[in-house]
């Protein structure tokens, strides 16, 4: 019982979320377009976790209301893919510290400091100096509607070790773009709303020997277009890599991520049909599904 009381303390001592690690994304399937999230090779399939005792599924509470949604894994001490709704923005940085979410720690007896399965703030630094890389948001504070949404973004496991200069240069342009081209376009009557799922691609390098540093970062939205009267979706990936002048990322289909993915990660199917009726038909989309889940021709993650 010490250890137990010994270990909560630890935990408590570190400003935390209060979420929900979950059995079954249903909690919050509202952060999906159609209620219905992303089908991930041996990570994620019918609202739940794969393996469950490696990808957590977390509703991202904060202050009495889910804020978002992530896929969260602990051996790579990073997010899979954060999920969340766009629906204005808030041009404001808060200035709060970062969190982590006490239900990854194992409060079990174990006599052990927060970290065991979740970055934790000390990761980001050496001897008070940050190192090369910073807090990489998923969903970012710039792509939220408001100031309390805006502070539930700064929670560890919304984040992942990114170069600085690639966080404050292409891709935070990105960002921006895609943002604007969401607030424009993503209109139905007078209410703004696109769908959005961003995540990471797991590297070959650690952060502080424990926290996976991602090879890419990728992210994806899909919304219906009032004035166009059909869906609308564009995707974006990157190499997570120091630059030094920033270099515009292409706009591409979800078919061509979907591809990146399945080619670099693990097979996956991030949206429902209507989000690929832009730039590709719903029968390319069905054939590309049939062709991956099928195909011994080429070895995919």
């Amino acid at each position: 019982m010490r250890l137990f009381v010994i270990s909560a303390l630890l935990v408590l001592g570190f400003p935390s979320i209060m979420t929900e690690v979950v059995d079954s994304f249903s909690t919050c399937s509202d952060f999906f377009i159609g209620n219905d999230p992303p089908e991930i090779t041996d990570v994620l399939k019918n609202n739940e976790s794969e393996n469950t005792d490696r990808y957590k599924l977390i509703c991202q509470k904060y202050e009495g209301e889910y804020r978002f949604a992530t896929l969260y894994d602990i051996k790579e001490k990073i997010p899979v893919f954060s999920a969340y709704k766009f629906t204005g923005i808030y041009k404001k940085t808060p200035h709060i510290p970062w969190m982590i979410e006490p239900q990854l720690e194992p409060l079990d007896g174990r006599m052990s400091a927060p970290g065991v399965n979740q970055a934790i703030e000390g990761d980001y630094w050496k001897d008070g100096e940050k190192k090369t890389v910073d807090h990489g948001h998923l969903f970012p504070n710039g792509h939220a509607p408001d100031e309390i949404t805006a502070e539930s973004t700064y929670t560890q496991t919304n984040t992942v070790p990114q170069k600085i200069s690639f966080n404050s240069g292409s891709w935070r342009l990105m960002e921006r773009r895609v943002r604007d081209l969401m607030n424009s376009n993503c209109r139905d009557q007078n209410n703004i709303l696109a769908y959005v799922l961003t995540g990471a691609v797991p590297g070959n390098t650690r952060l502080n020997n424990r926290v996976n540093i991602p090879s890419y970062m990728w992210t994806v939205f899909c919304c219906y277009n009032a004035k166009s009267k059909a869906w609308e979706s564009q995707a974006h990936w990157a190499e997570n890599r120091d630059e030094d002048n920033p270099t515009p990322i292409k706009a591409k289909t979800v078919q061509e991520l979907e591809v990146f993915l399945a080619i670099n990660y693990k097979r996956s199917f991030l949206f429902s049909n209507e989000c690929y009726n832009m730039y590709g038909s719903k029968q390319l989309h069905t054939d590309l599904r049939t062709f991956f889940m099928s195909s011994d021709s080429i070895k995919l993650g």
